[in-house]
């Protein structure tokens, strides 16, 4: 009885803890949220009383009326889409190679993949911001997306998602005469769809909020993305009159990927736990 007592009560103090952590993770886009809300004459006077009159919907309807900002969701769409689908398509089937093909040093390649995850964004900046401008490739989207092709981490993932699969399904239709590109595409791809989806939303989602890359290689304001049309509308904010516009900004720019997180969330959720799906 005692230790059931404890371990209900170890159970509710981890239930309060993980709750506390939401709410102080939940708080900055509340607060965001709110100021979007209220009018910028309100804002420059005081930025509390959130739940509290006047609110507005200038802010909304001048980011329809006025901004730039489609333009540079557009943008940020095609990069963030056309890098996700190159980035599931490689992963995909560089994990299949490497969790179900046996080649001469592949041990040796594995590990020289993940060592790129060790290998800082900064260190190649200035021969990767040189490879393309001599190409002539910045301010292109091939030019946005490319360098980041190269995923480690999604090779990882989906080589240990496809090592889980068991190797009996694909003995059995190798047993009906099936070739090997027909067995991962009719049954080991729909296998991994829990695995994809996480990558999809962790790629999409770096591509989305990514910062570094764009502002070197993005210079004309039409091929802004998102992050850096929004960095290049801010000023210093004791001199800022439009912080509620900025913030709607924010809004509008997180809203996609919270769609898409919730249309895919079991098969992460899936992906995560361990398990394929059926």
């Amino acid at each position: 009885m005692r230790a059931s007592i404890q371990g209900r009560f170890g159970d509710r103090l981890i239930l309060v803890a993980v709750v506390a952590l939401a709410i102080c993770w939940l708080a900055p886009i509340f607060w965001v949220i709110g100021l979007s809300f209220k009018p910028n004459d309100v804002i420059m006077k005081t930025t509390g009383g959130l739940l509290s009159p006047p609110f507005t919907l200038k802010n909304y309807t001048d980011i329809i009326a006025t901004s730039a900002v489609f333009g540079w969701m557009l943008n940020s769409a095609i990069v963030a889409t056309g890098q996700t689908l190159l980035t599931l398509a490689l992963s995909t089937l560089a994990g299949y190679g490497f969790a179900r093909t046996d080649f001469p040093g592949k041990r040796l390649v594995f590990v020289a993949v993940l060592a790129g995850l060790a290998v800082p964004e900064q260190a190649i900046i200035v021969p990767l911001h040189t490879m393309f401008a001599e190409a002539n490739l910045h301010n292109t989207y091939f030019g946005l997306i490319a360098p980041r092709l190269a995923v480690p981490f999604g090779v990882f993932l989906m080589t240990q998602y496809f090592r889980g699969i068991p190797a009996e399904i694909e003995e059995a239709a190798m047993l009906d005469n099936a070739s090997r590109f027909k067995i991962f595409l009719r049954i080991v791809l729909p296998l991994s769809i829990p695995a994809q989806a996480t990558l999809g939303i962790y790629t999409f989602l770096h591509a989305w909020n990514e910062y570094f890359w764009p502002l070197v290689s993005a210079t004309k304001p039409e091929m802004y993305t998102l992050t850096i049309g929004l960095a290049a509308t801010q000023t210093n904010f004791a001199q800022t009159e439009g912080i509620g516009f900025l913030m709607a900004q924010a809004v509008f720019a997180g809203l996609p990927v919270l769609i898409l997180y919730l249309f895919f969330q079991r098969h992460i959720v899936t992906a995560v736990s361990g398990g394929f799906a059926k």
